[in-house]
C-alpha cells in the first residue's frame, strides 16, 4: 500500500492504473489536465446537510426552508427525519436525502440494504450509505463491493441514486482508489470522500485522486469542513459534483 504523502500527477495516474488493473477494470480515462469549471451558482452543487444528534424538529424546518429559498440540490438527514424533510420539501424540486450505515459503515450488507429501503419508502430520493471500512482496510473486497452493490440495487429499482462514502482520511491513497473503484463496478452514482464525523474531511488532493480514479462522468461528493465559498470552488474546480455541507447559505452568500 501507499502512505499518504502526496502524490505526483504522474504517480497517481500510475496508481489508479495498477489498482484498476488488479481489480480486472479497464484502463481509467486520461487525466484533462485541466480544472473543471466553476460555475457562479453554487446552490445546484449543495447537499444541505443536518446529520448532528441532537437535531431538532426546528432545526430540520429551517434547512428545508433554506434549501427550498436557494435552490439547493438536497437536504441530507438521518432516517429518523426522512418523512418530516420530505414534507418539507413536496413540489419544491429538492431532493430528500438520507443516510445508511452511518457513520461507522459497520451495519452488515443485509442491514444497510433493508434501511435504504426503508429510507426511500419514507421520501428519500438519494442514499449517502458507509462503506465497510474495516473490510476494506482487511483486503475483503468482495464484501465491501457486495456492501455497496445491495444498497445500489434497492436505489434503482426504487429509480433513487446512491453515493458511497469511502472515509478518505482513514485510507491510503491506495485504498481510497480502491474503494472508488469498487464504487464504480457496484453501479454507485457518487463516491463520497467523508462523513463529516470522522479524523477528517473532504480535501482537493482526494476528490482529485477520486476523479482521476472513477474518470470525468461518475459523481464525486465532497463532504466535510466545507465552509466558504472558496472551499466549494476549490473542491468542484477539482472535480466535485456534489458538496455535502451545514454552510450551504454562508457558501452561497458569500463573495
Amino acid at each position: 500500500m501507499t502512505d499518504s504523502a502526496l502524490l505526483s500527477a504522474l504517480e497517481i495516474t500510475e496508481l489508479v492504473g495498477r489498482v484498476a488493473g488488479a481489480l480486472g477494470m479497464g484502463p481509467p480515462a486520461p487525466p484533462s489536465g485541466a480544472p473543471r469549471p466553476v460555475p457562479a451558482d453554487l446552490a445546484p452543487f449543495i447537499d444541505h446537510t443536518l446529520l448532528r444528534a441532537d437535531a431538532t424538529a426546528a432545526g430540520i424546518d429551517r434547512i428545508c426552508a433554506e434549501a427550498r429559498e436557494h435552490h439547493f440540490a438536497s437536504v441530507c438527514v438521518n432516517p429518523s427525519r426522512v418523512r418530516r424533510v420530505a414534507a418539507n420539501l413536496s413540489g419544491s424540486g429538492v431532493v430528500t436525502c438520507s443516510v445508511v450505515g452511518f457513520p461507522l459503515g459497520a451495519h452488515t450488507p443485509a442491514a444497510k440494504a433493508m434501511e435504504a429501503g426503508e429510507a426511500i419508502g419514507n421520501g428519500a430520493g438519494e442514499i449517502d450509505m458507509v462503506i465497510d471500512i474495516g473490510a476494506l482496510k482487511s483486503g475483503d473486497l468482495a464484501l465491501v463491493e457486495r456492501d455497496i452493490a445491495g444498497v445500489v440495487e434497492v436505489c434503482r429499482a426504487a429509480g433513487a441514486h446512491c453515493k458511497v462514502i469511502i472515509e478518505a482520511a482513514m485510507l491510503t491513497d491506495e485504498e481510497k482508489v480502491v474503494a472508488s473503484l469498487l464504487a464504480k463496478r457496484a453501479g454507485a452514482d457518487f463516491v463520497k470522500t467523508s462523513t463529516g464525523f470522522g479524523p477528517g474531511g473532504a480535501t482537493v488532493y482526494d476528490v482529485a485522486l477520486m476523479r482521476r480514479a472513477v474518470g470525468p462522468d461518475m459523481g464525486i461528493k465532497a463532504a466535510g469542513g466545507i465552509r466558504t465559498r472558496q472551499d466549494a470552488q476549490a473542491l468542484i474546480a477539482a472535480g466535485a459534483t456534489r458538496l455535502g455541507t451545514s454552510a450551504g447559505v454562508a457558501i452561497v452568500a458569500g463573495p
